[in-house]
């Protein structure tokens, strides 16, 4: 198994370089790929600020990505969920921080919005700490 950089996730997605598309196509058809959640927190960033996709265009794509039958995540049901609140109007990367969160009682933040948008989703309690 081999682990993929953001950068041959973004091209494999974007297609906005055909060389390095190609590239990671061969690499996806071929090899039994790993992707960490630190790839995942980045492209998701790098696909809405540099390439404009909304949301439900890049749960799409994660959703086509990781349900390939050779790509491995740490966790996938962890991801499915992080797919899942992000769907539910929470930031993706506050999704993940949730997710992550999750063998914790509770998480303290100073984003009364991601408080608030946590409501209920998880185990864990997202709170707002104080000033």
């Amino acid at each position: 198994m081999i682990a993929v950089d953001t950068n041959i996730v973004v091209r494999l997605l974007t297609r906005d370089n055909e060389v390095q598309y190609m590239a990671s196509h061969r690499l996806f058809a071929r090899e039994s790929i790993f992707v960490a959640d630190s790839v995942v927190l980045e492209c998701e960033w790098v696909l809405r600020h540099a390439y404009d996709f909304a949301p439900a265009d890049i749960a799409d794509a994660f959703r086509n990505l990781f349900g390939l039958p050779n790509v491995t995540l740490a966790n996938a049901h962890r991801m499915a969920r992080v797919l899942e609140w992000h769907a539910t109007g929470l930031d993706f990367a506050d999704a993940m921080h949730l997710a992550l969160s999750e063998h914790s009682e509770e998480l303290r933040t100073f984003d009364k919005s991601f408080a608030k948008r946590a409501k209920g989703l998880s185990t864990c309690m997202v709170s707002v700490a104080s000033r």
